[in-house]
């Protein structure tokens, strides 16, 4: 290598961790021009971080409560199962609200953006008073229905109360994180997750296991924890869209209804609820179907579903990154730059995941054992990353296609692909290598694998045929 290649070399180095640095720090940057792999970067990293916060909120509780026993486990694992429904709702209007504002954005129209924004709150306000009178009512009633032992509701029917009674947090913690991603402050996204995180990750051992002063609640400290960390994230982002250095600015005047705003913002969120709805409605299935095998079994399952969610979900920044460039280049008039940017994305998405799921296959037996020291419980979450671990290239390019279809608008197209993937094929899939062929939770973990794959290669051929560049939002 001569002198001259190897400056050039280091200059682009020099240039990638500036930009590493200018993302996490947070700038005003137009994302309708300039260098597409640039752009990504400055949008990615605090996405990826922001994902991987949010990670550690699945992560966390399951590993401490692993510390109690399998019963502590079972209870978080069912109570999530049941929250699948406030995540539909979350990542539902997210769908539709990051649409909106990353359209208005790139039309260089930031009260559209801004009004946007104030409709998407009352929504999920809306659906989160609904779920929490509901879900505080009927705890113990639904996890009995999802088939928990009489010990497990007896004593996590306290966890189970509070984090559905709760869940308004959860659901704006997600819903205004998809206004500040939709407009580009990916930064000031990652932030809210980094301050909550804190806060549960610190707070959830001491309630826990009753640390100095602190009570000990058991599991029930893990939901305290949780929801006192989540809950000052929203406060912290509530305060940010009252600031007036953001892209997306609320006034006090612009607090108020807007059925014109609302209906557009209704017709994309419907679509995309019931998209997120196909595809959580299929955990719960497969959750139902490793609950039949008794609480090791479930126990075991949960804490690689746990795993993998760990390496997923800061994926997802990507492809969160892809959905914003699409929708924000739509709105500029440049389709072909939305399209080179979720190519991009889709590769470097790739090299991620592709490391993340060697590690998993390689060290599935000691990563499962750091959660329990449940030997049976142990193997069976080891056998089940591995498995799922495998389809970890294909997961790749379909989270930035499908994440993609929704930032241009078409939450149609996704929703289909999950229909077909998830219903029609997963949930059957699972039933008969799990009982069928009396493969247990593995056999769920192998249906998980196949379904996931069929969707990217799905994906792929349709964002290629281009109708999602026609959506209007």
């Amino acid at each position: 290598m001569t002198h001259s290649s190897t400056q050039t070399g280091d200059g682009q180095a020099a240039g990638f961790w500036r930009t590493v640095r200018e993302a996490i720090r947070g700038t005003h940057h137009d994302y309708t021009s300039g260098a597409i792999g640039r752009a990504i970067i400055l949008l990615a990293v605090p996405m990826v971080l922001e994902m991987l916060m949010e990670s550690l909120f699945a992560v966390a509780d399951v590993f401490w409560a692993g510390h109690i026993g399998p019963i502590a486990i079972a209870t978080i694992t069912l109570t999530e199962s049941m929250l699948t429904v406030v995540y539909t709702g979350a990542m539902g209007l997210s769908i539709g609200v990051t649409a909106m504002v990353a359209r208005r954005i790139g039309e260089k129209n930031p009260e559209g953006a801004a009004e946007a924004a104030v409709q998407g709150i009352a929504l999920g306000v809306i659906v989160a008073a609904i779920i929490g009178v509901a879900g505080a009512i009927l705890a113990p009633n639904l996890l009995a229905v999802m088939g928990a032992a009489p010990d497990v509701i007896a004593t996590g029917h306290r966890y189970t109360r509070l984090m559905l009674g709760g869940n308004v947090v959860i659901l704006l913690i997600f819903l205004i994180n998809a206004i500040f991603r939709g407009a580009g402050d990916a930064a000031i996204a990652m932030r809210v997750l980094v301050i909550a995180n804190l806060i549960n990750i610190v707070l959830c051992p001491l309630l826990m296991f009753g640390v100095g002063p602190f009570p000990q609640l058991g599991v029930f400290g893990a939901a305290v924890g949780t929801t006192i960390g989540r809950g000052t994230g929203v406060l912290y982002q509530l305060y940010r869209l009252w600031r007036r250095d953001g892209r997306v600015v609320i006034h006090k005047a612009e607090i108020r209804l807007k059925p014109a705003v609302m209906r557009t913002l209704l017709r994309l969120s419907g679509s995309g609820t019931f998209q997120v709805f196909v595809g959580m409605a299929s955990w719960i299935g497969l959750t139902r179907i490793n609950a039949s095998f008794g609480t090791d079994a479930l126990a075991g399952y949960q804490i690689a579903i746990r795993i993998i969610i760990f390496a997923l979900l800061p994926a997802w920044g990507l492809a969160n990154a892809a959905a914003t460039m699409v929708g924000q280049a739509l709105g500029a008039g440049k389709p072909e730059r939305g399209e080179e940017a979720v190519w991009k994305a889709a590769f470097y998405n790739l090299i991620f995941l592709g490391v993340a799921g060697l590690c998993f296959i390689v060290f599935a037996n000691p990563i499962a054992h750091a959660f329990t020291k449940d030997p049976i419980v142990a193997s069976i979450a080891a056998s089940c990353l591995r498995i799922i671990s495998y389809g970890y290239l294909f997961y790749a390019y379909g989270m930035v296609l499908t994440n993609s279809f929704n930032g241009a608008g078409d939450t149609w197209t996704p929703t289909w692909l999950n229909l077909f993937c998830f219903w029609l094929w997963e949930i059957p899939l699972a039933w008969i290598l799990a009982r069928h062929f009396n493969m247990g939770p593995q056999g769920v973990a192998w249906a998980v694998t196949i379904a996931f794959s069929t969707l990217a290669v799905a994906s792929a051929v349709l964002f290629r045929g281009g109708r999602w560049k026609l959506k209007a939002v």
